[in-house]
């Protein structure tokens, strides 16, 4: 019963509750304490999704699981959750990452284990709750809340310049955040309270639609990021632990996108429709111009983050596109490509980009001044073969080849807007080869060669939490890849309804 009625609840504070059993260890002294707590909170996080999923309804578009408290009554806030296609398959992708970085960590971290370990469930469990609410202040609560702990993963675990990108990446995440909160406040003026679902279909003038798209623009671009807020990642993702550049590229750069879904194009449709020219041109200079910024680092982690960037300029692209689409070929079919692929871009990124962060982050571990710089390492197949071969296969998810989760959100991205418009297909195909060539020759120059440094002529292959970590992300990436459906049909009606929602009412009829 207690399943039924708080399973979401659950969901989000039993992460919490764990980080504050893992910081009652004492620290160190209980190190392994911590560790046990960490990776026993993953695991019973990522079962209780089992009933979440068994339980959804995939043909109904409406809430689900919801719990709806008062909170605070002089302004109607209520503590209510609920979840939709989109917020199950992010909910079910947040638990399953949060497992991994719990286990990498737990074998990584040698100091202040209980911390590190409170941090990422705090984080895991605000994450969650980002994508359950269905108040727009409980809504914000949680999204202001997972800054804490990446703030303090970054600056505690991080690289040498770590206070610099720690500082950075929350006073842009916070500032762009102070906008959505003023459009949060504006709306519940015009309806009286804060729920989400309130919000959709209010008939709001052209120009309010404007402000509160650009409002909403500056949170959401900024969390994706797209250019020109982009700044912040390579900085954050280089200087952050391993599990800090996990949880970014597999998650939080997701939440930017949901935003889009879930308030820009349903709130202000017509502001969306009018201004999709601009957010279609972002999308294409992230999978362009980044692409050819990807190609000339020489730092591995920096690399993979301005990867991660262009990758999520698909996302963007994908659901922007619908606009064009309904325009000019009036196909419904295809819009619904656009968003449902979009979203399965989302999940696929982070199988990808997350497993690769995970093996830089260890390559860096194991050398002797943590070194991320691609010359320092060649001939590491030779010496770690397994892990060679395991990267390779995320390699070619990054890249896009058919048969792996990286091949099918771009493809039906592509499809969809090749039908409205070949030019931007074009130019959002070019992806497939710039992330050939700096995935490619990253991969070369770090894997193959002869062995030139006696640090990594040392080095062993993976271990069995590594192996664990990698094979569980293998096989996210080939089933996403093979076998797309369980995902598309989970998503298909929710998919449909929303998009009836963003499209303004000129277009429909």
């Amino acid at each position: 019963m207690l399943l039924q009625t708080s399973l979401l609840s659950v969901l989000i504070w039993l992460p919490v509750l764990g980080a504050i059993a893992a910081l009652i260890t004492g620290g160190d002294r209980n190190a392994n304490a911590a560790r046990a707590i960490g990776v026993t909170v993953g695991v019973a996080n990522l079962l209780l999704c089992i009933p979440l999923y068994l339980g959804f309804d995939n043909n109904s578009f409406a809430m689900q699981f919801q719990e709806n408290h008062l909170w605070i009554r002089a302004y109607q806030i209520h503590y209510a959750l609920g979840v939709d296609g989109i917020s199950l398959a992010m909910i079910i992708l947040t638990n399953f990452t949060g497992l991994l970085v719990v286990l990498a960590g737990s074998h990584a971290i040698k100091v202040r284990v209980a911390q590190y370990m409170a941090a990422f469930l705090i984080m895991q469990g605000m994450m969650i709750g980002v994508f359950a609410a269905t108040d727009a202040i409980l809504f914000y609560v949680f999204w202001e809340g997972m800054l804490i702990p990446m703030y303090l993963s970054i600056g505690m675990w991080g690289s040498a310049n770590r206070s610099y990108a720690s500082i950075k990446f929350f006073l842009y995440t916070f500032l762009g955040s102070i906008l959505m909160l003023i459009a949060f406040l504006y709306l519940y003026n015009q309806t009286g309270a804060f729920e989400i679902q309130k919000f959709y279909g209010l008939h709001l003038s052209p120009h309010i639609q404007e402000m509160l798209f650009f409002a909403f623009l500056m949170a959401f671009a900024v969390k994706v990021p797209m250019f020109p807020v982009h700044t912040w990642l390579p900085d954050a993702h280089t200087e952050a632990p391993a599990g800090g550049s996990v949880v970014l590229a597999a998650l939080m750069l997701k939440l930017g996108i949901y935003g889009f879904l879930r308030f820009s194009m349903p709130i202000v449709p017509q502001a969306c429709e009018q201004l999709a020219w601009l957010m279609i041109g972002l999308s294409l200079i992230a999978i362009v111009y980044i692409g050819l910024i990807a190609i000339v680092q020489t730092d591995m982690k920096k690399l993979i983050a301005y990867s991660s960037i262009a990758h999520m300029g698909f996302a963007t692209l994908g659901c922007f596109m619908v606009y064009d689409i309904i325009r000019h070929m009036t196909s419904y079919q295809d819009a619904y490509m656009s968003l449902e692929g979009a979203v399965v871009q989302m999940i696929a990124h982070a199988f990808g980009s997350g497993a690769m962060f995970l093996g830089v982050g260890m390559l860096a571990d194991r050398f002797y001044n943590h070194s991320r710089l691609i010359k320092d390492y060649t001939g590491i197949a030779s010496r770690m073969p397994v892990f060679a071969a395991f990267f390779m296969l995320f390699a070619m998810s990054n890249v896009g080849l058919p048969g792996t989760a990286g091949f099918v959100g771009e493809f039906m991205v592509m499809m969809s807007a090749f039908q409205a418009h070949f030019w931007v297909a074009f130019v959002a195909a070019l992806t497939l080869i710039l992330a050939a060539a700096y995935t490619l020759w990253m991969y070369k120059r770090i894997f193959f060669g002869e062995v030139v440094s006696d640090h990594v002529a040392e080095m062993q292959d993976i271990g069995w939490i590594e192996t664990t970590n990698y094979v569980l992300l293998a096989i996210g990436v080939f089933f996403l890849g093979l076998y797309p459906a369980p995902v598309l049909n989970t998503l298909h009606v929710t998919i449909g309804h929303l998009l009836l929602q963003s499209l303004p009412p000129v277009v429909l009829h």
